[in-house]
């Protein structure tokens, strides 16, 4: 345990592994993946069955063509960076010290193409063996892990990083290489499984091939000594690597959470259902890979690109972070049918918020209470049938004009350790010794117009256009304003509510009905407009 050991992960074909995996249904058919402008392209990637068929990288768009049953996708870069960084995400449950086999800086033209399409990383194993079990059984888990999630991947397990690497790209399945059994696993490999190192030296590849030094296992056989005279440094570094002994300084990175998954459609989407069903398969592996972590999705934003050149977002945030997939999806369904795209979508980006799953504590005698999910879809529903404005909490707003208020969306929030618990206005109750009978206002929704009479400027009677009330006692007038101050009360026409001048007297009467019962009232007038309304009643 106390020798380096090196877990290697290489994902060949990135391209259409990148494509295929939210795609099972196109795994059993042969598939080529083209890029480059519309009238010059080539296969850049391809999967096992379509190079069965006689397809080859670089092959033109005409000949991919003629193949029988072939099936042609264009290259995506998001979604190649997508499953980059979920490929990363999960070698890192194995390893914290995970280094970039093939880093960005390195793709360059001298790299060979199925290098440049591929994707590796190099594990620090040591010491993990209390954890996972032999190099054996670690690759094992390591493979299925990353199947699981829609990868095919070969795995070299050895003591030298660079022997691992090299076995990774260029054996196929899982190779776990013994200590003193390197240069014996490398022997086969040709020169130019070196890659940058053989395709940047040119003229010393060019001597060995005229040497006829065709393998590595060649290249180890000659002496060091004769070797470095000849060609120099760089020679020595090569026989190190055929022999597996090279030394290397380990670049640890740091991987970022990025609960993401995206898709790029081959022709426009138009149908819901279509790309509902798209957007399952995401949920689903965004839900297995924030579970793999111990954490739920608090929020799923989805990022459409239309035909059109525009794009379209929407966000959903349950009340509670969720692992819940129907009710995810049932969510995501609710707020793109209320808001739906004013065109095919032709790619979806589906963005996950990581959040903590809360959990609660029932008593035993205690009734259960509704799941949060079931409050969330409620929610969602009522929104659709009368509106997002209009379902929430209300809260009032810093102003003194009457019914000021604006609506909150609703969230499960718990009180604190120690809090004071508030009733529905927000407030403490009060203490059952300082409670007093108060009146109880009851508002008229909405205000009922009214005729008043007056005599001296002050309230005399009032007719609701059904019966008239005679005023015995009238109090006020209570008068406020507001909002004279802002440039919308200038403006000439109808105004949004809270942005014009208001100003309002309140007169609180006490009537007495035509049968003779008595009556408290609020009567409400609008000096600018010269209206009176019966606002509430005093019970």
């Amino acid at each position: 345990m106390s020798r380096e050991l090196y877990a290697c992960v290489h994902a060949a074909e990135l391209p259409a592994q990148a494509l295929l995996r939210l795609r099972p249904e196109l795994r059993a058919q042969p598939v080529v993946v083209l890029e480059g402008p519309a009238a010059q392209q080539t296969v850049c990637a391809l999967n096992q069955r379509a190079r069965r068929r006689g397809a080859a990288p670089g092959m033109a768009r005409l000949d991919a063509e003629s193949l029988p049953e072939m099936k042609l996708l264009r290259r995506s870069p998001q979604a190649e960076t997508v499953a980059r960084s979920i490929l990363l995400e999960c070698v890192s449950q194995f390893s914290p010290r995970i280094e970039d086999a093939l880093p960005d800086a390195l793709w360059g033209e001298a790299r060979e193409a199925d290098q440049a399409t591929a994707c590796a990383f190099v594990l620090d194993i040591q010491g993990t063996e209390r954890l996972f079990g032999a190099p054996e059984q670690l690759a094992q888990r390591l493979r299925s892990c990353l199947s699981a999630a829609g990868f095919h991947v070969s795995i070299a397990v050895s003591a030298n990083f660079h022997t691992a690497r090299l076995a990774a790209a260029h054996r196929g399945g899982i190779r776990v290489i013994a200590a003193g059994q390197e240069a014996a696993m490398l022997a086969g490999l040709p020169l130019t499984a070196l890659g940058r190192d053989a395709a940047s030296d040119a003229d010393l590849t060019e001597i060995l091939a005229h040497w006829g030094i065709r393998n590595l296992g060649e290249l180890a056989a000659l002496p060091e000594a004769e070797l470095v005279t000849r060609l120099g440094a760089k020679a020595r570094a090569w026989s190190a690597l055929a022999q597996g002994r090279a030394t290397h300084l380990f670049r640890p990175i740091q991987p970022a959470l990025r609960l993401e998954e995206f898709c790029a459609f081959e022709t426009p989407v138009a149908q819901m259902d279509s790309l509902l069903f798209t957007a399952a398969r995401m949920i689903d592996c965004l839900v297995q890979r924030a579970e793999s972590r111990a954490l739920a999705l608090a929020a799923v934003t989805a990022l459409m690109q239309l035909e059109d050149g525009s794009s379209h977002q929407r966000a959903i945030r349950p009340a509670l972070p969720s692992l819940d997939r129907r009710f995810l999806l049932k969510l995501v369904q609710m707020e793109i049918g209320a808001h739906p795209p004013q065109a095919a979508v032709t790619s979806l980006l589906l963005q996950a918020e990581p959040g903590r799953s809360r959990q609660m504590q029932l008593g035993l005698f205690a009734p259960r209470m509704p799941e949060p999910s079931r409050l969330d879809v409620t929610l969602a529903r009522l929104k659709l049938i009368v509106g997002e404005d209009r379902v929430g909490s209300p809260v009032l707003e810093d102003t003194h004009r009457a019914d000021s208020f604006h609506m909150l969306s609703l969230m499960a929030e718990r009180a604190g350790a120690g809090q004071r618990p508030q009733n529905i206005s927000g407030q403490a109750p009060e203490a059952p010794e300082r409670q007093f009978h108060r009146l109880c206002l009851r508002r008229m929704r909405p205000p009922r117009p009214v005729n008043v009479l007056l005599r001296a400027g002050r309230p005399a009677a009032f007719h609701d256009r059904k019966q008239s009330f005679k005023i015995t006692a009238a109090y006020g007038p209570w008068n406020s304003s507001g909002c004279w101050w802002s440039a919308a009360a200038w403006q000439i026409g109808p105004e949004p509510h809270g942005s014009a001048a208001w100003s309002s007297a309140e007169w609180d009467v006490l009537a007495t009905s035509p049968d003779g019962s008595p009556c408290v009232c609020l009567l409400n007038h609008d000096p600018q407009r010269n209206t009176w309304h019966l606002e509430a009643f005093y019970d």
